[in-house]
């Protein structure tokens, strides 16, 4: 296990981050977006085209989180938080990272804190610290399944 921290070389096209997405996609991942009038739940499908522009989006699996966030101008500026190590498309950031996997509680379906309910996939989801090495301090916290 070789854990990556790492960010987009360049900011990504709403078609170049799709491309990204379907790339790092497969049947167990789970996405998670965010607009500016709602957040979607959990899902298993894709993004689409007309989603966007939202402001914020993830998708993770058992190896990987990857997070993209608006910029300006249309581009999206994205985070690979990764166990299974480096990635081409992505710039290292930090030199030494540790990983914990640890529990995550999911409020339930029928929560008053948030205004609308939130959808929910029939997964176990879980969470996975990234701590620096040398300052011993986490630095990301990732949504992973187990």
């Amino acid at each position: 296990m070789n854990p990556f921290v790492g960010v987009s070389k360049q900011s990504l096209s709403v078609p170049q981050l799709l491309e990204l997405i379907e790339q790092f996609g497969n049947e167990s991942t789970v996405y998670f977006f965010r607009w500016y009038h709602q957040v979607s739940g959990f899902h298993k499908q894709l993004p689409k085209k007309n989603d966007f522009p939202m402001i914020e989006g993830q998708m993770f699996d058992r190896e990987f989180e990857l997070r993209w966030k608006y910029k300006s101008n249309g581009l999206y500026e994205v985070l690979l938080l990764s166990r299974a190590g480096e990635h081409s498309d992505f710039e290292l950031v930090g030199n030494d990272w540790e990983i914990q996997d640890r529990n995550a509680y999911l409020y339930g379906s029928t929560e008053t804190r948030f205004p609308n309910r939130f959808t929910f996939v029939d997964r176990n989801i879980a969470q996975r610290y990234f701590i620096d090495k040398q300052t011993a301090t986490v630095r990301f916290i990732a949504l992973t399944v187990t």
